[in-house]
């Protein structure tokens, strides 16, 4: 059975991280979907890679999480319930400068979202829905062991 390269990049970077400091701290992942399904399996398949992943269904619970909880990574939905994912990203970064961001979506508005965040100065990576679980264990493997 063949290794998917980014997995195989995340644990041999792992046991490299756990054998030069003699101790391990787990990458934090943040989840924002409204999506139950969709974040549930998302930190699951985290969690399982060695990932202190966490999953929450707003951006009101992902900020009420942050007052205890600063994830290194958070993945969020540009399409979420009250307070959308831009704006919430926007105020991770004006916050939280060292979590790293990355956006989702599966709605053809995101575009107008995306264009207006632009025009005030905030530029987002947004990744097409759906996204393989693969390519999001990739993407954390690239900015959290860079």
């Amino acid at each position: 059975m063949a290794v998917d390269p980014a997995r195989r990049s995340y644990r041999s970077q792992q046991r490299r991280r756990f054998s030069m400091s003699g101790s391990y701290e787990k990458k934090r992942v943040l989840i924002v979907d409204d999506e139950k399904i969709i974040t549930d399996t998302l930190v699951m398949i985290f969690s399982n890679e060695g990932y202190d992943a966490r999953g929450v269904y707003s951006a009101e619970q992902a900020l009420s999480l942050m007052s205890e909880w600063i994830p290194q990574l958070a993945i969020i939905d540009v399409h979420l319930p009250k307070m959308n994912g831009i704006d919430l990203a926007i105020l991770f970064k004006a916050e939280y400068s060292d979590c790293r961001l990355s956006l989702f979506s599966g709605e053809t508005t995101t575009g107008d979202l995306l264009d207006t965040a632009l025009r005030e100065g905030h530029s987002f990576n947004v990744l097409a829905k759906p996204v393989h679980p693969t390519e999001l264990l990739g993407l954390a493997a690239r900015v959290l062991f860079p």
